[in-house]
């Protein structure tokens, strides 16, 4: 059984496009069309970003 860890990842589809906006639970954001990609950046946290970084 796992323990909850409060950490909360959010990935929201921008209507009317085909890019997916990221936010991680220490802030940083992101935009990507490939979810694959969204997802392997939000679970390699901390590699490859920093709180408040958007990478567009």
């Amino acid at each position: 059984m796992s323990t909850p860890t409060g950490e909360v990842y959010r990935i929201d589809w921008l209507p009317g496009t085909d890019v997916l906006h990221g936010t991680c639970h220490c802030g940083a954001e992101r935009t990507a069309q490939d979810p694959v990609t969204m997802w392997k950046w939000m679970v390699a946290h901390p590699a490859g970003h920093e709180a408040g970084e958007d990478t567009r």
